[in-house]
């Protein structure tokens, strides 16, 4: 059984992009990779895209998951 457990927090369901990204770091970190340019890598060589359809870089997954953060905490 993986760490994963997407609604620990969420107020909103999740997406099914969500749901692949948060496997997808999963992958990641089980694979040893637990440093932020391993991780956006690592995502990149899965072929999980960033929002827009791009590559992952520090910088864009930073603000991503702080973006999925703070709508997840939104209540209607």
């Amino acid at each position: 059984m993986g760490y994963l457990q997407p609604v620990q927090a969420a107020v909103a369901e999740t997406t099914p992009w969500e749901t692949k990204l948060a496997g997808a770091i999963e992958e990641v970190f089980g694979g040893g990779r637990h440093d932020l340019p391993g991780l956006v890598d690592g995502l990149n060589e899965l072929g999980i895209p960033a929002p827009g359809g791009g590559q992952w870089t520090p910088e864009g997954f930073t603000t991503s998951i702080a973006e999925l953060a703070a709508a997840g905490k939104q209540e209607d």
